[in-house]
């Protein structure tokens, strides 16, 4: 029964620190602050996880599971080839509702850049899972086909949110 009450409180403590970065970014995920979000003390923070990283390694899977969740909702429910489903994705990914998504993952791989092996591994997770998602998505004439067009697409998807961080909604609109 403490087990499931613990993984009760821990699942609702991740969805508050999820909120919280979303909102606040990366840059503000210090100890005290998550915990304040979180509704405890720094301590019992540590109780749930065993350290920061791993505070922040649930935060990135809830944000990216959140993320492919809003996806799914917004694409077709069949899969559809590389050029239909890249236009249909641009149409979501650069919603104002998905920005703060789009944001945290502009972190991630900005910190990456960086040299922070942590976050590239978790990014590098994250990755491979938006790559499987495209898999599943993605219409193709066999499977060597699909690996190269769900590649691809994460590249242009990937691709278009950096221009479209820098203010080159222009160009985004252009190529498609």
């Amino acid at each position: 029964m403490c087990v499931r009450k613990n993984d009760t409180r821990r699942a609702e403590i991740i969805q508050r620190l999820t909120d919280y970065v979303l909102i606040e970014g990366l840059s503000a995920a210090s100890l005290r602050p998550l915990a304040k979000a979180a509704g405890t003390s720094d301590r019992m923070l540590l109780y749930y996880f065993t350290d920061k990283r791993a505070i922040i390694t649930a935060v990135l899977e809830q944000i990216a599971a959140r993320l492919l969740g809003l996806m799914s909702e917004r694409t077709a429910s069949e899969p559809l080839p590389l050029d239909a489903l890249r236009q249909q994705l641009a149409g979501v990914l650069f919603e104002d509702a998905l920005w703060p998504y789009m944001r945290i993952w502009l972190e991630v791989a900005a910190r990456a850049a960086m040299g922070d092996v942590f976050y590239r591994a978790v990014g590098e997770q994250i990755g491979r899972g938006f790559l499987d998602w495209g898999k599943m998505q993605l219409k193709a004439d066999s499977a060597a086909q699909l690996e190269i067009d769900a590649a691809r697409l994460l590249v242009s998807m990937e691709g278009m949110l950096f221009l479209k961080s820098i203010g080159l909604d222009d160009v985004n609109a252009t190529a498609l």
